[in-house]
């Protein structure tokens, strides 16, 4: 699970690939459609088509010369999970933190 979420959290430290991300969960989209909205290269957008597909977010499918990408779920959920689990922990630590910080005011009062 650790790799899967670096890899993830990896996949989506880059703006391109967030913003191929967010168009792609309107729908599957081919490769020059994600490609036309960025000032780049072919090549070079290709690459950030395959660090998304190594991490899992989207995957492909050619059909004749068009290759269509779709976003894959899983991966958004295991992050959101995981980060779920992050907020629950430092929740818990702040209210322990207010709780002392209460109790230390009270015995100062």
């Amino acid at each position: 699970m650790d790799n899967n979420l670096d890899l993830f959290f990896a996949a989506i430290a880059d703006p391109t690939r967030r913003a191929v991300v967010e168009r792609l969960v309107e729908g599957p989209a081919s490769v020059s459609e994600l490609h036309a909205p960025h000032q780049m290269a072919l090549p070079s957008f290709m690459k950030h088509l395959g660090k998304l597909e190594e991490a899992g977010l989207v995957r492909s499918v050619k059909s004749g010369r068009v290759r269509t990408l779709h976003i894959e779920a899983a991966p958004l959920a295991d992050a959101e999970a995981w980060l779920n689990r992050q907020r629950g922990q430092w929740s818990r630590r702040l209210d322990r933190l207010q709780a002392l910080a209460e109790a230390n005011e009270e015995v100062s009062q």
